[in-house]
């Protein structure tokens, strides 16, 4: 095989990578969206409130870099996501602290009482570390396996 036809294959296989990794991203976020029409209560115990509205970017950005994996980390364990639409009301037993103004805004929660909160997404490095001093300062052990 000449260098040249090498190159191409090579090539061809990293856009198909590229593609496959868009596509499913997309899915992924299709997907996130159909699930946000809203929670209708909230749970008891500890939470993470998601508020997200149709059309906000970075919520798509989160929806690409941290839905496929919260659930199964310890931080999605300690505090389970519970996805609300801006625009709508409310869900019944959610008391806040003030009114919800941002997308996404995350909305720690213990029985349905707001305890902190993270108005927006500047990326996985800033979430990961901001959520964790959140239930930290919450004193929940999310390194706790359940």
């Amino acid at each position: 095989m000449h260098a040249l036809s090498v190159r191409i294959v090579i090539l061809r296989m990293s856009n198909m990578n590229y593609l496959i990794k868009s596509l499913c991203a997309g899915l992924m976020v299709v997907a996130a969206s159909v699930w946000t029409a809203g929670a209708d209560t909230i749970p008891d115990g500890v939470a993470l409130v998601m508020a997200e509205e149709e059309g906000c970017i970075w919520c798509a950005a989160w929806n690409r870099d941290i839905s496929p994996e919260y659930a199964i980390t310890a931080e999605g364990r300690a505090a389970p996501l519970v996805r609300i639409n801006i625009h709508k009301a409310l869900p019944e037993g959610l008391k806040l602290e003030s009114r919800l103004r941002f997308t996404p805004t995350f909305v720690l929660v213990r029985d349905g009482q707001e305890i902190s909160r993270l108005e927006g997404y500047a990326g996985e490095d800033f979430f990961w570390g901001l959520l964790q001093r959140m239930l930290t300062n919450a004193g929940i052990d999310y390194n706790d396996p359940r």
